[in-house]
């Protein structure tokens, strides 16, 4: 009788195989419901029916988490396309480099809460709105930066930040700085900086501030074939 009894026993695998296969099985045996018992977290046993409420409670949960996440990810993406246009059309109507930098500044600072925002330009004369050096400078004391052919982000060396922000280069914990191009040569620097370490990491996203010193290299060379 024993054997015979060993022989009926299902193996956990085939139960499990059997409900996924007859998804309405307990719809025609509720009464099993109410007996069948399931091991909670607290160590107090709750029926089949609480425990899959909690289960569909715990996923709706956590689909309303993601739903706000993409919510808030596109409001983020939204602005910034904003703020982007606004900043393009101010620098198309700047008159001279100095104008460029001056609004560049303003608007990294005021619409995209930039704290700190280093522009140095190359073999220029000195101009309000931007810091000057020339490329032997930065050859000799900055030549990973100069080598760099992407956006560099993250943690700063000393030397490096005084060679990108200047006298503000004390209140920057990180900072993004990328070489503003030219036709046959980098024109200059644009760094934006944070006073948290971990804001700007090696990680992130560059897109935007590629963009941003694209059309700067355009529009200062510009002005340059106009001078």
């Amino acid at each position: 009788m024993d054997s015979v009894q060993s022989d009926l026993e299902l193996a956990p695998e085939q139960v499990e195989r059997y409900l996924r296969n007859h998804p309405g099985f307990f719809l025609q045996h509720e009464d099993l419901l109410s007996e069948l018992r399931l091991a909670h977290p607290s160590g107090k046993a709750v029926s089949l029916l609480e425990r899959q409420v909690e289960i569909l409670r715990d996923r709706n949960r956590d689909v309303r988490g993601r739903l706000s996440h993409l919510l808030d990810n596109a409001h983020y993406n939204d602005q910034l396309f904003t703020h982007t246009r606004e900043l393009t059309l101010k620098l198309l109507e700047a008159k001279s480099p100095a104008a460029i930098c001056r609004q560049l500044r303003e608007s990294l600072q005021a619409d995209f809460s930039i704290e700190t925002v280093g522009i140095t330009l190359f073999d220029v004369a000195p101009g309000n709105g931007y810091r000057n050096s020339d490329r032997q400078t930065l050859q000799q004391e900055l030549k990973a930066l100069a080598l760099a052919k992407r956006p560099v982000s993250g943690v700063f060396r000393e030397n490096e930040l005084q060679f990108l922000f200047g006298k503000e280069a004390a209140s920057v914990g990180s900072a993004i700085a990328i070489l503003i191009p030219g036709p046959a040569h980098a024109q200059g620097f644009l760094a934006l900086g944070m006073k948290d370490p971990q804001h700007f990491s090696q990680d992130m996203g560059t897109l935007f501030v590629d963009y941003i010193a694209t059309l700067c290299g355009r529009l200062l060379q510009q002005h340059a074939s106009k001078a």
